[in-house]
């Protein structure tokens, strides 16, 4: 087996103290009991809902190679029979492994944050830079204060790249994470009214924002998207900071690297970009102006990291988005085909701007309607009936026909639409859900949008399992 860490290396980083016959390495690492792989190790986490202790049998069970546990929970393990490494604190220990591991690495460490298209941002980057060498990265939305850690502890040593989403929605929450992972490129896709119920303002997300920069590299550099109105402020920021290399992206003319045109047709899209000096064209399997956008800070990423460009460019060709970020799905209806729009997965003011301008550049089938299913934008706080209400203008503007809501915050949505638009609204998403599943028919695109946790990806599943799928997109 191919170790991801030595024993007694691991021991040494967190200072831990070994109990039993030790194996001489763990192939990897896990925090879940259930999908732990034979040899690795299995890091008993207290989360705020369960303990990780509770499951160190079924780890031990499941084949783990070496169990690391708390000192104080060491008498209720006594039943286990498997090799540990006994611990003060269990994340601790983990945050320690992962700046070991950051220490031992030769990777090019890439970390993302920004308000909207973080995780679209690092899965285009994990993409394509795979085609220039070997790629860890964040998998899911492993941004927080425990995904940060056991991504970075799972680090290979031999990896060239490394790519670290890092997300926040309070204050002090990315400062102690990108001091571990250390990148050598920092990314801020932008800054939006997201979590805007956990601050005073746009300008103290900003700020929040801007801790990445504390960690970076003494000869690393930030990206700051140029078109949004936050620039100045990160710019500022990243200065005091002692950053010398700041660099722009955005399709504002001053940019570094800047978006100079974008086509879309049908379910592709094609956009060129002048990165150091040299225009190039990029073509992608995912539309939307705001991807493209994303697409260049990618781009400018890889330039900044040494990545060969052209490799780069060739690998967006195949770029496809991720279900609950765009994902398209065609499927069966009748005698025909619509078309799903899956962005489920979270939504804030600006990126629901950006769903809408998708949706509105559709082109549905005979007959088909472009129809936009909105659910509750999350953490909005105070502000929240007005965001609400606020997507009334896009809608309109818009060539979206119909428009089909759930959830208590859109009903301010559903008042401010009046009668200008086709609108149906239920209080629940299982309601719509239910009334998607008999309302759909074909040429349809419906674009379904809300926050994570409101159940809009049900709607996605309902629709999937009474509808086949039809050809591939």
């Amino acid at each position: 087996m191919t170790h991801l860490w030595k024993t007694d290396h691991m021991i040494a980083a967190m200072a831990g103290r070994p109990v039993g016959a030790m194996p001489e390495g763990v192939g990897g690492i896990s925090i879940d009991s259930r999908d732990i792989a034979p040899g690795d190790a299995f890091f008993a986490i207290k989360g705020d809902r369960v303990d990780g202790h509770d499951y160190a049998n079924v780890a031990a069970a499941n084949g783990a190679g070496v169990l690391v546990v708390s000192e104080t929970k060491l008498p209720a393990l006594g039943r286990i029979n498997a090799p540990m490494i006994v611990v003060q604190d269990v994340l601790e220990a983990m945050e320690r492994l992962g700046r070991a591991a950051r220490a031992r690495a030769r990777a090019r460490i890439i970390a993302v944050t920004g308000s909207v298209g973080k995780t679209t941002t690092k899965e285009m980057l994990r993409h394509v830079l795979s085609a220039c060498g070997r790629v860890h990265y964040s998998p899911a939305s492993f941004n927080n204060h425990w995904g940060v850690p056991l991504t970075l502890a799972r680090l290979p040593e031999d990896a060239d790249y490394g790519i670290f989403e890092i997300g926040m929605n309070h204050p002090d929450e990315i400062r102690p994470l990108v001091k571990m992972v250390r990148p050598h490129v920092a990314i801020i896709t932008t800054i939006a009214a997201a979590h805007l119920g956990n601050f005073s303002g746009i300008e103290e997300i900003a700020a929040a924002k801007a801790e990445i920069f504390e960690g970076v590299t003494d000869d690393g550099h930030v990206l700051i998207n140029r078109d949004n109105d936050q620039f100045e402020f990160l710019e500022r920021a990243a200065t005091a900071c002692g950053i010398a290399d700041i660099h722009s992206f955005g399709a504002h003319v001053k940019a570094d690297f800047r978006l100079v045109d974008y086509q879309s047709e049908g379910e592709a899209a094609t956009f060129w970009a002048v990165i150091g000096g040299r225009t190039i064209e990029v073509a992608l399997r995912a539309p939307g102006r705001h991807i493209a956008e994303n697409a260049v800070a990618v781009l400018a990423a890889c330039s900044l990291a040494g990545a060969d460009l052209d490799r780069v460019v060739a690998a967006f060709g195949s770029v496809a988005a991720a279900r609950g970020r765009g994902e398209r799905l065609r499927l069966g209806a009748a005698d025909g085909v619509f078309t799903v729009i899956d962005e489920s997965y979270n939504a804030n003011p600006a990126s629901m701007r950006a769903a809408i301008a998708l949706l509105d550049a559709a082109r549905p089938g005979e007959g088909g309607r472009k129809i936009a299913v909105l659910g509750d934008m999350r953490e909005m706080g105070d502000h929240s009936a007005a965001l609400h209400a606020g997507l009334s203008v896009p809608l309109k503007q818009s060539g979206v026909t119909d428009i089909w809501l759930a959830g208590e915050d859109m009903a301010h949505l559903r008042d401010a639409l009046g009668s200008d638009k086709e609108t149906v609204y239920f209080s629940t998403s299982d309601e719509l859900s239910a009334y998607a599943v008999g309302n759909v028919r074909p040429g349809d695109v419906l674009m379904v949008k809300s926050s994570n946790g409101t159940g809009f990806g049900r709607i996605v599943a309902a629709l999937t399992a009474n509808y086949p799928a039809a050809d591939a997109v």
